[in-house]
C-alpha cells in the first residue's frame, strides 16, 4: 500500500512539473532519485536516458571524464547572472532571451515569421546594411561572421528556413550548445578531486544515446558583436562526434558519386562543428548561426551530433544532397 501511495505520489510530480512549452522536442521527465552529480561520480556509465528533466524543471545532462567516469550536471537554460569578459563576470548570461522588438514572430512562437524578414531593415538599432559590412571578412573580426557574398538577413533566413523544414524552433537548437556551455562553466568548480588531487577533463557530453565529443579553450582578449547587444567571444569550441556504422553506410549508398576527398569533406561538416560561445547567444536571440565561415553553427550538424534529428531526416530537409547544402552560401535576400 504504502509503495502505491509512493507510485501515485511520483506519478502527480511528474505530471505537474517538467513543463517545457518553448520547445518542439521534450526531454524524459524523471524523479532525480540516487543521481549522483559532481564531484562525486560513477566508475560505468549508469543506463540512464540523457539529457532528462527533472520533477522540479532542472535540465539534467550525464557528462563523460577521463577515466571513464560520470557525473551529472544540472545545465538548465536560462537567464542568469550576468556574463560579461569585459567586467570579469562569468555567469550565465541571458540565455532564454529573445530580440521581441525585431522579431516578434521569434520571441512568441520560437521561429521567425518570413514576412517579418521581408519587412526587416534594422536590428537592435543598427541597419542591416551596417551589421552585413561589421560582419563581412577583415571587417570587426579576421574571418568574419558570413562569408563576403552573403548578407545578415540572406544566412538568417535560410537557416530559418532550414529550421522550420526540421520542424524545430531555434531554441531547440540552442538548448544542447548551452547545456555544452553551461556544464563546461559548471565543470571548473569540480575539476580537481578533493581527496586525491587528481585533475579531472570534460571529455563528452551523454546526449540521446551520443557520445558528444568536446574541446574548449581560450584565447587571448575577446570578440565584439556584430549587434549592439553585450554578447562577446573568446572560447574556441570543437564538438563532434563518430558517425556510427549505419550512417556511414547510409552516405556511403546517397553519395557515391563524390570523390574521396568529397565524402571526407561531407563527412567532416556534418559531424564536426568549431565555433564559439557568442553564437549560442545568437541562435536564441536572433535565429544567426553566422554565415560560412570557420565558426558557423550549421543547424543541421546540431542536430545530427546531439541526435535531435536522424541522417535520413536531414538528407531529406536539404534536398537529398547534404553536399550541396553544406557548400553553398546563402545569397537569397528575403525581400
Amino acid at each position: 500500500m504504502q509503495r502505491f501511495i509512493l507510485f501515485i505520489y511520483i506519478l502527480v510530480i511528474v505530471l505537474n512539473g517538467c513543463k517545457q512549452d518553448r520547445y518542439q522536442l521534450d526531454l524524459p521527465c524523471v524523479v532525480v532519485e540516487n543521481f549522483k552529480f559532481a564531484p562525486e561520480y560513477y566508475s560505468t556509465k549508469p543506463g540512464i536516458n540523457s539529457p532528462v528533466i527533472s520533477e522540479i524543471n532542472r535540465e539534467l545532462v550525464l557528462a563523460e571524464m577521463n577515466n571513464s567516469r560520470y557525473s551529472w550536471f544540472d545545465a538548465t537554460v536560462e537567464n542568469g547572472t550576468p556574463f560579461d569578459y569585459k567586467r570579469q563576470l562569468y555567469g550565465k548570461g541571458n540565455q532564454l532571451l529573445a530580440d521581441a522588438e525585431d522579431f516578434p514572430g521569434l520571441k512568441s512562437k520560437g521561429i521567425h515569421s518570413e514576412m517579418n524578414l521581408c519587412n526587416t531593415k534594422i536590428i537592435t538599432g543598427r541597419s542591416v546594411s551596417q551589421i552585413t559590412i561589421d560582419g563581412r571578412p577583415w571587417a570587426s573580426s579576421g574571418v568574419g561572421f558570413m562569408a563576403e557574398d552573403e548578407t545578415i538577413m540572406s544566412v538568417i533566413y535560410r537557416d530559418n528556413q532550414t529550421v522550420e523544414k526540421l520542424n524545430l524552433t531555434h531554441p531547440d537548437i540552442a538548448r544542447p550548445l548551452f547545456h555544452l556551455w553551461n556544464i563546461s562553466r559548471e565543470f571548473e568548480k569540480f575539476s580537481t578531486d578533493a581527496v586525491t588531487g587528481e585533475q579531472f577533463e570534460l571529455v563528452a557530453l551523454i546526449y540521446n544515446g551520443n557520445r558528444v565529443l568536446i574541446k574548449i579553450t581560450g584565447s587571448r582578449g575577446w570578440q565584439e558583436s556584430i549587434f549592439n547587444d553585450e554578447i562577446l567571444g573568446s572560447g574556441h569550441i570543437d564538438i563532434w562526434r563518430e558517425l556510427n556504422t549505419g550512417e556511414l553506410d547510409f552516405l556511403k549508398r546517397n553519395y557515391a558519386h563524390l570523390s574521396h576527398d568529397q565524402f571526407g569533406k561531407l563527412v567532416e561538416m556534418i559531424s564536426h562543428i568549431h565555433t564559439g560561445e557568442m553564437v549560442f547567444f545568437y541562435i536564441n536571440r536572433y535565429g544567426f548561426y553566422e554565415g560560412h565561415t570557420e565558426y558557423r553553427v550549421d543547424p543541421v550538424s546540431v542536430v545530427l551530433i546531439f541526435g535531435l534529428k536522424s541522417i535520413e531526416d536531414v538528407h531529406k530537409v536539404c534536398g537529398s544532397d547534404l553536399y550541396q547544402y553544406f557548400t553553398t552560401h546563402f545569397t537569397l535576400n528575403p525581400e
